[in-house]
C-alpha cells in the first residue's frame, strides 16, 4: 500500500531538509529590492529579484539594529541570512540578518561608517569651526583648473570685488591621484597664507565625488589653520568634508559669494559711515561752541572790570533815582511853601495896609490893638502902606468913635 502523508508532514519534511543543508544556513544573495513593506511590528517584508527570478525575504525587528539605511524599492542590495521554510504556507523565504547596499551602496556604507567615526572623534564639533573673515585680500581655491566650478568661482569673486587676489591650486579631483592632490593643494595654499580657502568641484556621481569622502582629505581640512569653505557638487550632494569644513556652501558659486565681500556695498556703507561721522562732528562742534560762548559770557560776568562797570552803572542809576526823588521832594516842598505863603499873605498886616488899613505900634514897639494898650500922651507910630506917621495920643476913649 502506498504511503500517504499530510500537507503538514510534507512541509515539515522539506523544512527539515532546508535545516540540514549547511549552505542554506548562511547565504548571501544579491538582487533588487521589490515590494518592500515596513510592518507596524517592526518587521520588514520585501522581495529580492533579478532577471532570472525572485525570492521572498523578511527581516525581523530584532535584526534591524544593523541596518544603516532605509530599505527602498529598486535598491541593489546584498542580503545575508538563512533560507528556511514557512511550514504553514509551504513557502521558503530568506530570513535576512544583514543587508548592505551593492556597488554605490557599498560606498554609501563606507561614507556612513567614516562619518560616524569622525563625528565620534569630534571633528564635526562647532567649537573647532573657524569664522570666515569678512574682508579678505587673498582667496585660495583648490579645484580642477578646468570646468564650470573654477570659472563660476572666478567670475563671482571678480564681480563682487575685483581687488581680491585669487590663487588657484590646479588639483586632481577625481580618480586614483585625487586624494593626494587635494591634500597637497590645501597644504600649499596654507603655506602661502591665503585669508580663506575654497575646496571643491562641480557635481557628479558618488563615485566621482568620492575623493572628498576620504579620511586623508577630511584630516587635511580639519588640521588647516586657514578657514575652509567646502563646495562639492550641487546643493543635494553631501560629502565628508562638508561636515569637517568651517562652512559648507551648496555650490561653488555660493562659496565665492560667502568668501568675497561685495566691494560696492562696502564702499556705499563706508560713505554712509562718513556722512554719519561728519554729522556727528558738526553737532559736537556746535555743542562745544555753545559751551564756549556760555563760558565766555560767564567769564565776562566774573571779570573785575566788568563787575566794576556793572556796579558803577548801578550807582549811577541810584544817583539818578536819588536826584529825581530829591527834585520831586523839593517841588513838593515849594508847592507847600507857596500855599503857606498865600495863606500868610492873607494874614499879613502889610497886605492889609495896601488895602487902606493902618498898623499902630507903641513907642516901645508893642502892638496897639486895643485902647487899653494906650494912655493919653503916649507916643505912637502909625504904619500905612507908603510909610509911617509919628503921633501922640491926645485922648483915649472906649467904645466911642470920634465924629
Amino acid at each position: 500500500m502506498k504511503n500517504i502523508y499530510t500537507v503538514g508532514q510534507i512541509n515539515s519534511y522539506i523544512k527539515n531538509m532546508f535545516t540540514q543543508d549547511f549552505m542554506l544556513q548562511s547565504v548571501f544573495v544579491k538582487g533588487e529590492v521589490s515590494n518592500c513593506k515596513y510592518h507596524s511590528s517592526g518587521h520588514i517584508y520585501f522581495t529580492l529579484k533579478d532577471e532570472m527570478g525572485m525570492i521572498a525575504c523578511v527581516m525581523f525587528a530584532g535584526s534591524r539594529r544593523g541596518l544603516g539605511f532605509k530599505l527602498q524599492e529598486g535598491q541593489q542590495v546584498v542580503v545575508g541570512g538563512t533560507i528556511d521554510v514557512y511550514e504553514r504556507d509551504g513557502k521558503y523565504q530568506l530570513y535576512a540578518k544583514q543587508i548592505t547596499l551593492d556597488g554605490a551602496g557599498l560606498l554609501y556604507e563606507r561614507f556612513e561608517a567614516l562619518k560616524h567615526e569622525l563625528e565620534e572623534q569630534g571633528m564635526f564639533s562647532p567649537q573647532y569651526k573657524q569664522p570666515i573673515p569678512k574682508y579678505i585680500r587673498r582667496l585660495g581655491v583648490v579645484t580642477a583648473p578646468t570646468g564650470a566650478a573654477v570659472q563660476d568661482i572666478i567670475n563671482i569673486a571678480r564681480t563682487r570685488n575685483p581687488y581680491v587676489q585669487i590663487i588657484l591650486y590646479p588639483a586632481i579631483v577625481q580618480g586614483e591621484y585625487a586624494v593626494s592632490s587635494i591634500v597637497k593643494g590645501i597644504h600649499a595654499l596654507e603655506q602661502l597664507g591665503v585669508d580663506v580657502m575654497i575646496v571643491g568641484r562641480g557635481g557628479g556621481s558618488i563615485e566621482e565625488l568620492w575623493a572628498f569622502n576620504e579620511r586623508e582629505v577630511a584630516q587635511a581640512v580639519f588640521d588647516c589653520h586657514v578657514p575652509i569653505i567646502s563646495a562639492v557638487g550641487h546643493e543635494t550632494d553631501t560629502t565628508i568634508i562638508d561636515f569637517v569644513s568651517d562652512l559648507r556652501a551648496p555650490t561653488p558659486t555660493a562659496a565665492a559669494g560667502f568668501a568675497v565681500y561685495e566691494y560696492d556695498e562696502l564702499e556705499q556703507k563706508l560713505r554712509g559711515y562718513q556722512d554719519m561721522l561728519n554729522r556727528s562732528i558738526a553737532k559736537q562742534i556746535e555743542r562745544q561752541n555753545a559751551r564756549l560762548e556760555k563760558a565766555r559770557l560767564h567769564a565776562k560776568y566774573l571779570n573785575p572790570l566788568s563787575r566794576i562797570r556793572e556796579k558803577r552803572s548801578y550807582c549811577m542809576d541810584l544817583e539818578e533815582r536819588l536826584s529825581s526823588l530829591m527834585n520831586a521832594s523839593l517841588e513838593g516842598s515849594k508847592h507847600k511853601m507857596a500855599l503857606y505863603a498865600e495863606r500868610l499873605k492873607g494874614l499879613s498886616p502889610l497886605d492889609k495896609l495896601s488895602q487902606g488899613y493902618a498898623f499902630v505900634e507903641g513907642d516901645d514897639g508893642r502892638v496897639v490893638n486895643s485902647v487899653k494898650n494906650v494912655k493919653k500922651d503916649d507916643k505912637l507910630c502909625i504904619y500905612v502902606k507908603d510909610g509911617a506917621i509919628r503921633t501922640q495920643a491926645l485922648d483915649v476913649r472906649e467904645g466911642k468913635i470920634y465924629g
